[in-house]
């Protein structure tokens, strides 16, 4: 039995990186999968070709979840597609690090609104549906800079830190009727970003880590799959830390 079979997801900025693993795994655990890509066409069509080949639904979407009627727009065209919406992952994020003294106003608010509002757009875009069907999953990603900060993240590290405790009132709001809202934050992991890093740097991460290794897409993907099925059905309001011991 898979442990999402029959279910749909939609998973934002889904292209690459974490959003491409977590689509690929729950896609082999059954769930139909809605995603969208914010300028990656071909990307997009090669996921969502991929994913319908492992025997679900998929369709990819354009669609900026920072803008707050995209939002609606898109949860509208998905319950059109798809007919239901069981679980919301919300892993759409840019960085644009800087230290606070050249950080400007543009690029603090820049990822502001594409890593926190874009949280609060979906989750009351996809709420009226979940409380219709007394249930459903929402999955809000952070990330260990929003647990622990980071020099040169204060942007980053706000928006990432706004997701956990945006997270925590809505599992408070919506736990009566069934609607559940946890975090996952991700440390390092390697993806197409990592990848252009030096390896000295590389290494300098992966050894502090208890683990000795940095973390794989598929690593995130497995935890959400946990929290997006019935295996989780009395945990609510938490942060997972996937991050290889790093925070311990």
């Amino acid at each position: 039995m898979k442990l999402l079979e029959g279910k749909t997801a939609i998973i934002t900025g889904a292209s690459r990186g974490i959003g491409r693993g977590i689509a690929e795994v729950f896609a082999k655990q059954g769930a139909n999968i809605a995603f969208t890509y914010s300028s990656s066409a071909e990307a997009a069509q090669v996921l969502e070709n991929e994913l319908i080949a492992l025997g679900v639904r998929a369709k990819g979407y354009q669609s900026n979840a920072a803008d707050f009627e995209a939002a609606q727009k898109l949860v509208d065209t998905v319950l059109e597609d798809f007919g239901n919406i069981d679980i919301l992952i919300n892993n759409a994020g840019i960085t644009k690090d800087n230290l606070l003294m050249r950080l400007s106003e543009s690029d603090f608010d820049t990822v502001i609104e594409v890593n926190l509002k874009s949280v609060f757009n979906m989750t009351k875009a996809v709420q009226r549906t979940m409380l219709k069907n007394r249930k459903g999953s929402i999955i809000n990603m952070s990330s260990v800079v929003g647990v622990k900060g980071n020099a040169g993240q204060t942007n980053y590290a706000a928006s990432k830190a706004g997701v956990i405790g945006f997270s925590k009132s809505v599992a408070l709001e919506l736990g009566s009727r069934n609607i559940r809202c946890n975090v996952i934050a991700p440390g390092f992991i390697e993806t197409e970003m990592t990848a252009k890093l030096p390896q000295d740097v590389v290494k300098g991460w992966t050894d502090a880590i208890p683990l000795k290794r940095g973390g794989t897409p598929e690593d995130v993907a497995n935890a959400c799959v946990f929290l997006a099925s019935n295996l989780s059905a009395y945990v609510t309001g938490q942060v997972m830390n996937v991050d290889g011991g790093m925070l311990t």
